[in-house]
C-alpha cells in the first residue's frame, strides 16, 4: 500500500516536533520488538494557526494532526483509525506520546460500525482501541430550496458534509429532531417547517455527524420584504400596455410541496397575448417614491456598511412547465430603464442557462432565488458596500423596485462580460411565470466554532 502525507502537514509536525517533543524523543526502530501494554490517556489536536496550537479534543477530522498520549508506544507496530491502517513516523513516536496524521481516505459514516470512532494501537504482543469520534469535513450550508415556507411545509438544505443530520434550530431557538431524512453523501438533508418559526428571521442550524453549521440569515427574514402582494409593501402600476394591474394579481393555490401564500404575480397574466421577440414584455413595481424607504426599514436589519456580496435580493418563484431557450426576468433596482439593458442598476435572471447551455428550467412548489446585490451590474465590478444601493436609490427620481419580463436575444458576450459568439436568439413564449415576497436579506453567516 503506498502512504502519502500530505505536504501542508510538514512544516506543522516538523515545529510541533521540535516545540513539544524535544525532551521527550529517544532512538526509536520500527524493528523493536518491544510489545508492552498500551494504554491511551489523552488526545490533542495540533494547529498552530490556532490561538490553541495544542488542544485536547475528543474529535478529529480527516486531514488533521493529533498528538496521543499515553504509555507503550515503544515498539508501536500499527495504527488503524476507523479501521484504516494508518501510516505514522516512527521519527514523532516516544513511549508516552505519538504525533499521526489522520489520513483523508480514512473512512467516517460508512465505515464498518464495530470500528468506527474507534483508534487501534498494535504492537507485537499487546493491542488496546480508543473510542475516539473521527469527523469528515465540516459542514456547510450552500442553499435552502425555499427560505420563506409554510409551517408544516418541507425543506431541502443542500451543501456538503451534512450527514446524519440530527438536529435543526429554526429562528426563535425552535429545534427540530425528528423527521430528517439526510443524504447519505451529505449533500443535503430534508426536514419539516415548524410552528413558531421567528418572523425576524435569521440563521439555520444544523447539527451533523460532522459537527454543527449555520446558513446565512435569510431564513424567514419578514422584515426585509419590500412587497408580498397581500399588504406588506405596496404595488405601484400607471398606464402602460405592459403593466402588470393590481387586477392581474393572482391568489389561486398553485405548486405542490412548497404551495403559494395568498396572492402573486403572475408574470404573463391572462390578459396578455404570447410574447413576442422583444425586450419588455411586462412589468410590475413597488410604488415607489414617498412609500419605499430601504434605508428606514432595512438598516435596523442590515447595516449601510455590510459589504454589498453579503446583502441580496431574495423571492420565490414557480414556474410549472418547462421554461427554456428564450425569455428572461429584469431586476430593476430603480425605474429608470427601458428594457434590454446588460449594464447599469440591473440584473437579468435567466435560470434556463446552464453553463452556456439552454437546460429546462421547472419547479413543483414555490422554491427561493437568491440574487447578491453585487451580482448587478452596475456594482460586479468592484467592491461597494449597501449604502451605494441606498444612495443610488435615493437619488433617482423614482425609486420603484420592478422586475420586468424581457425576450429578447441572450448573448453570451453579455452574460459573460467577455468575447463569445454564442447566442440563444429569442422566440415566442407563452411561459407561466410565478414570483412572490420580494424582499432583502443579509448574507451574513455565523461562524460556527467546534470547541465553543
Amino acid at each position: 500500500m503506498k502512504y502519502i502525507l500530505n505536504k501542508k502537514y510538514w512544516a506543522p509536525i516538523a515545529f510541533l516536533g521540535m516545540m513539544v517533543f524535544s525532551m521527550l524523543f529517544t532512538a526509536c526502530d520500527n524493528n523493536d520488538s518491544n510489545g508492552k501494554a498500551i494504554t491511551i490517556s489523552r488526545v490533542f489536536l495540533e494547529d498552530i494557526n490556532s490561538t490553541v496550537p495544542d488542544r485536547e479534543v475528543t474529535f478529529a477530522r480527516l486531514g488533521q494532526v493529533i498528538r496521543i498520549e499515553g504509555s507503550g508506544f515503544t515498539g508501536l507496530k500499527k495504527v488503524y483509525i476507523n479501521g484504516y491502517s494508518t501510516y505514522f513516523n516512527v521519527v514523532f513516536v516516544s513511549d508516552n506520546s505519538m504525533l499521526i496524521n489522520v489520513s483523508a481516505d480514512t473512512p467516517t459514516i460508512e465505515a464498518d460500525p464495530s470500528v468506527r470512532n474507534t483508534i487501534r494501537f498494535v504492537n507485537d504482543s499487546n493491542e488496546t482501541t480508543f473510542s475516539f469520534e473521527i469527523r469528515s469535513s465540516k459542514p456547510v450550508i450552500d442553499r435552502i430550496s425555499n427560505t420563506m415556507p409554510n409551517p408544516g411545509e418541507t425543506i431541502t438544505v443542500e451543501g456538503s458534509g451534512l450527514t446524519e443530520v440530527n438536529k435543526v434550530v429554526f429562528p426563535g431557538n425552535v429545534e427540530v429532531t425528528t423527521g430528517i431524512t439526510s443524504d447519505p453523501d451529505g449533500e443535503f438533508f430534508t426536514v419539516t417547517v415548524p410552528n413558531g418559526v421567528s418572523d425576524n428571521g435569521g440563521s439555520i442550524f444544523v447539527q451533523s455527524s460532522n459537527g454543527g453549521a449555520y446558513s446565512p440569515a435569510y431564513f424567514n427574514f419578514k422584515k426585509g420584504v419590500l412587497i408580498n402582494f397581500d399588504g406588506q409593501g405596496s404595488q405601484g402600476s400607471w398606464d402602460r400596455p405592459t403593466m402588470i394591474l393590481p387586477t392581474d394579481i393572482e391568489s389561486a393555490s398553485l405548486g405542490t410541496g412548497n404551495t403559494s401564500q395568498g396572492k402573486y404575480v403572475p408574470h404573463h397574466p391572462a390578459r396578455m397575448p404570447a410574447f413576442d421577440t422583444k425586450s419588455r414584455q411586462s412589468e410590475v413595481w413597488t410604488a415607489g417614491t414617498g412609500s419605499d424607504n430601504w434605508r428606514t426599514q432595512l438598516t435596523p436589519y442590515i447595516p449601510a456598511s455590510t459589504p454589498l456580496d453579503k446583502v441580496a435580493l431574495q423571492f420565490e418563484i414557480y414556474v410549472p412547465d418547462a421554461w427554456k431557450d428564450s425569455g428572461y426576468l429584469k431586476m430593476c433596482m430603480v425605474n429608470n430603464f427601458n428594457g434590454g439593458e446588460w449594464a447599469g442598476a440591473v440584473y437579468n435572471y435567466i435560470p434556463w442557462l446552464v453553463e452556456g447551455k439552454s437546460v429546462a428550467f421547472q419547479t413543483t412548489g414555490w422554491t427561493t432565488v437568491t440574487i447578491p446585490l453585487n451580482k448587478f451590474y452596475a456594482w460586479s465590478k468592484e467592491a461597494f458596500t449597501f449604502e451605494t444601493v441606498l444612495a443610488y436609490r435615493e437619488a433617482a427620481t423614482y425609486q420603484n423596485f420592478g422586475i420586468y419580463f424581457e425576450n429578447s436575444d441572450v448573448k453570451m458576450k453579455d452574460v459573460l462580460g467577455t468575447a463569445s459568439e454564442v447566442e440563444f436568439p429569442a422566440k415566442a413564449t407563452s411561459v407561466k411565470v410565478y414570483t412572490d415576497n420580494w424582499r432583502i436579506v443579509s448574507l451574513d453567516t455565523p461562524v460556527y466554532n467546534d470547541f465553543n
